[in-house]
């Protein structure tokens, strides 16, 4: 779920290369989604998927009544790649962090596309690096003390923004949401959150924003942007 902070293509797209996306992208429907629609819902029937032009979406799980964040994805990803067939149903719901572009396809559509270009096996690599993903978050982010799970998931979606969105800098999430995603506890989210602003990674006010994308990346134990 790591993506290169110099923004190049990333997921599926970078697997393809520029030209066979443009292809993929082409071959299917443009949609617009404002920030927090569904694109997908949970156990809904499947039948197709989409490939995100652009925009950051949080992949979620109903467990126990209530929903866990299982990932994060962005533009060149897809979403509902795991269960585009008619008949299956779906392991999860996918929902817009910030207004997104996808691209949606019926499966038919997308097998042509792989059989015309070769990239059944492109796909087969995506799928395996995605397939710990299936797992909550909160999971994932188990060995990592609570600062660094805060920055990690801050870093992550900050890493997802588009460099040319205006507002990039900004966490679109509460910290309500962030302690529902890490499995913490709002209080203990609100001290982590507290020291990532001393320490200048995140700016003050009521919004989470990034001050400082070196001090964010210290802090979460990532790859700093160059």
């Amino acid at each position: 779920m790591h993506h290169d902070a110099n923004h190049l293509p990333a997921g599926f797209r970078a697997l393809l290369g520029d030209r066979r996306w443009a292809a993929l992208v082409g071959s299917g429907v443009r949609r617009d989604h404002r920030a927090g629609e569904y694109l997908l819902r949970q156990n809904d029937r499947g039948g197709h998927l989409f490939a995100l032009i652009s925009g950051r979406v949080k992949v979620l799980a109903g467990l126990d009544g209530s929903q866990v964040l299982l990932s994060l994805r962005g533009a060149g990803d897809l979403v509902g790649e795991m269960a585009a067939r008619r008949n299956s149903r779906r392991m999860a719901s996918v929902q817009a962090l910030d207004a997104c572009t996808s691209c949606v396809l019926k499966r038919a559509e997308f097998d042509r596309f792989l059989h015309d270009h070769g990239a059944h096996g492109l796909l087969s690599d995506y799928l395996v690096g995605k397939l710990s993903e299936t797992v909550p978050y909160q999971v994932q982010q188990f060995h990592f003390g609570p600062l660094q799970r805060v920055a990690r998931l801050c870093f992550e979606v900050h890493s997802l923004a588009d460099a040319r969105q205006p507002d990039r800098a900004r966490i679109p999430f509460s910290q309500e949401a962030l302690a529902q995603a890490l499995g913490m506890a709002r209080s203990t989210v609100a001290e982590q959150i507290a020291v990532l602003r001393s320490s200048g990674a995140l700016g003050p006010g009521p919004r989470l924003v990034v001050d400082d994308e070196h001090a964010l990346a210290a802090q979460a134990g990532a790859v700093p942007p160059s």
